[in-house]
């Protein structure tokens, strides 16, 4: 019997030209809008002159770390940063997956509907849309926040929210929060539907109440799923924000509070056009961000669930 030929790496992509034009266009795209542009990085370790290019401009070196890690900003920044996606992370990560838990018991599809609906709605803002409505909530003048304090006694006068620092991070995480719930919940709801409802059946025969079930079947079955997205939750800890803060904060009180990585970045170097500075900062950003999402991966790994 004649021994069957393998097909040609040629004959496979002919074979699936189908599936390969609809990954090729996503491969390209990437390929040039995120791997080519890195090229870019050794503007880091350059003192960048915008009339001499890449090419003509001077090695300095790490200087420009250096003088980033010498900073006065420096610890205030890396605070910031720290504290806000730490927040974020501890609130604004699990909020999707409470409020999936909660459509998932409604039993009525209309109201299960409405809600969806009414949480989803936010996502699809910008956020120079949702910036100007916390405005008009937290305004001095006819704020409904405000208003609704004074009426209830708790004030007795207007609070200036967005002038006083300390508010800052609180009011930021309960925006993102606002904002983001409604679309996480979708991929926790696909997890959910996909959960045998043979095991609910069974665990309902036992006695188990809702609660019960929900933490010994729906959790551990949607697990996997949660486990991924907190892996790149983790890989994005020193990604703070930067349109949400940068729109909300921007009275220069607030920045003591909200100055992070991405905003420091962008006043640093665009603003003052100190590209290599900025650069070298932003090259710090992405290494830290790479070792954290290396290091969740591999614990993520021992419950046999990881990106690679």
């Amino acid at each position: 019997m004649k021994a069957a030929v393998k097909p040609s790496l040629w004959e496979k992509f002919t074979n699936q030209l189908d599936l390969q034009s609809m990954v090729w266009p996503g491969i390209i795209f990437v390929v040039i809008f995120s791997y080519i542009p890195m090229y870019g990085v050794v503007m880091a370790f350059q003192q960048y002159d915008i009339f001499n290019g890449m090419m003509g401009s001077p090695w300095v070196g790490w200087m420009n770390f250096k003088m980033f890690f010498e900073a006065p900003e420096f610890w205030n920044v890396m605070r910031n940063t720290i504290v806000i996606s730490v927040l974020k992370l501890i609130i604004t990560f699990p909020a999707p997956i409470l409020l999936a838990l909660m459509l998932n018991e409604i039993g009525n599809m209309a109201f299960k509907r409405l809600i969806q609906t009414v949480s989803y709605l936010p996502y699809f803002m910008s956020w120079v849309i949702v910036s100007g409505l916390v405005f008009s909530l937290l305004s001095v003048d006819n704020g409904t926040v405000n208003y609704l304090l004074e009426r209830l006694n708790l004030s007795h006068e207007p609070i200036n929210f967005l002038a006083i620092p300390e508010y800052f991070w609180s009011i930021l995480v309960s925006v993102n929060v606002w904002k983001e719930i409604g679309f996480g919940s979708i991929v926790y709801l696909a997890a959910i539907a996909g959960v045998d409802p043979a095991m609910y059946e069974a665990a309902s025969i036992d006695g188990a109440s809702r609660f019960k079930q929900i933490y010994s079947i729906t959790l551990p079955s949607i697990s996997p799923v949660i486990i991924i997205f907190m892996i790149l939750a983790i890989g994005n800890l020193l990604s703070a924000g930067f349109e949400d803060i940068l729109l909300l904060a921007t009275n220069p009180i607030l920045r003591p509070y909200s100055d992070v990585i991405d905003t420091y970045v962008y006043r640093v170097g665009i603003l003052n056009a100190r590209f290599s500075y900025a650069t070298a900062v932003g090259l710090f950003k992405a290494v830290i961000s790479v070792i954290l999402l290396v290091t969740a991966n591999k614990i993520a790994r021992r419950a046999d669930v990881s990106l690679w």
